[in-house]
């Protein structure tokens, strides 16, 4: 959903974007709070069953995935370098957000709505690793030459569908909603995995050399 109103969010930060470049701050320098903002967002109040406010710090650096890209291409500072970077935080963050739900799962005092805790423990650490795997999957085949962009679960979708359903499960205190979501992004992060390496492996089987 982020990509898709992309355009939308650029317009809603770009006065602040401006302001940052106007006092001198490079877009890395964005990317790299950014990350540690969500990171450490994650990891300390997910664990102890804060998300809500877990939810808010994180969704508060989220927005500079938008930020950070505006600034470079509006500074002329647009590089190799800068969307290597980019691209490489992401799957920081985004590892940090499932690791905190791995690790609050981990605690005995976990609270579920469906089955046990270890049955989430695993779900949230499926996500991770899928998460990961998809982008990677991606990655590969734009090494080899080839697209694997698409899928029923792109990262932007999985990112919106979890802070959304995490923040509202502290909020109204329904484990229920993080639950199912949790359920829903470990399928759909699979199937997503299997389409890009039918993609790939369409463009493959038509180009023998590749």
């Amino acid at each position: 959903m982020l990509e898709r109103f992309r355009q939308f969010w650029t317009n809603v930060w770009a006065p602040l974007a401006d302001l940052l470049l106007r006092l001198g701050v490079k877009p890395d320098w964005v990317t790299w709070v950014g990350t540690i903002g969500v990171s450490a967002g994650a990891l300390w109040f997910y664990p102890r069953g804060q998300f809500l406010v877990g939810t808010l710090v994180i969704t508060a650096f989220v927005f500079s995935d938008i930020m950070d890209g505006y600034m470079a291409r509006k500074s002329g500072q647009s590089s190799k370098w800068g969307a290597f970077l980019d691209s490489s935080l992401d799957r920081v963050a985004d590892a940090a957000v499932f690791a905190g739900l791995v690790i609050y799962y981990s605690r005995s005092g976990a609270e579920t709505d469906l089955g046990n805790a270890s049955t989430y423990l695993y779900l949230s650490l499926a996500c991770l690793v899928l998460g990961n795997l998809t982008s990677y999957t991606r990655a590969r085949a734009e090494g080899l030459g080839m697209t694997a962009k698409g899928g029923i679960a792109e990262r932007a979708d999985r990112l919106v569908a979890i802070l959304v359903m995490t923040g509202l499960s502290g909020l109204f205190d329904l484990p229920l909603l993080r639950e199912i979501t949790l359920w829903a992004l470990a399928v759909a992060s699979l199937i997503t995995v299997f389409q890009r390496m039918a993609i790939v492996h369409k463009q493959a089987v038509g180009s023998p050399e590749l």
